[in-house]
């Protein structure tokens, strides 16, 4: 009963305070400090206009892929330096160190043609010096922190190594 007695007070202290503007008497406002919150879920970040969430679990790629979409994303397609080194540094956060990590780029449908299993299209690269090169045609998933460059390599999928889901902010 108290609560809604309280309640009651906030609002009739803000509709008063709403009807009565103050005369403009030159002086400026006072300052107003906004708050931008983020739209992304706890555990999730926002970089540019999506949310990104690292996944420690280690699994293959088609089962990052499925598991990024149980949680309404994907995995993640990166199209900048700036954004690349974002979710590096967030996997960093994440494990205190940038291991090994799958992304959503494959080449599966046709070996030399790459794209985004988000379906965005794939311009910008950050491949390591000779890759991808898909040796013995089994490499057709891309993982990002590849050796000391901190590169991307055309690896494995079945491989198993953690990864990185992104969804628009909501």
């Amino acid at each position: 009963m108290k609560l809604l007695a309280v309640c009651v007070l906030v609002f009739s202290v803000m509709a008063q305070t709403r009807s009565d503007p103050e005369p403009d008497d030159g002086s400026p406002d006072p300052e107003v400090v906004v708050v931008q919150e983020s739209s992304c879920p706890p555990g999730w970040f926002q970089i540019n206009n999506r949310c990104f969430h690292y996944v420690s679990r280690i699994m293959s790629w088609a089962r990052a892929k499925r598991n990024c979409l149980s949680m309404g994303a994907n995995l993640a397609s990166v199209h900048d330096t700036n954004e690349y080194r974002q979710v590096q540094s967030l996997i960093t956060k994440a494990t205190y160190k940038s291991g090994r990590t799958w992304i959503g780029g494959t080449n599966a449908q046709e070996t030399s043609i790459w794209f985004w299993s988000d379906r965005s299209p794939l311009h910008y690269t950050n491949w390591c010096p000779g890759k991808p090169r898909n040796a013995h045609g089994t490499q057709r998933c891309l993982q990002m922190n590849y050796s000391d460059k901190k590169c991307w390599d055309d690896y494995i999928c079945s491989v198993r190594l953690p990864s990185v889901c992104a969804n628009k902010v909501r």
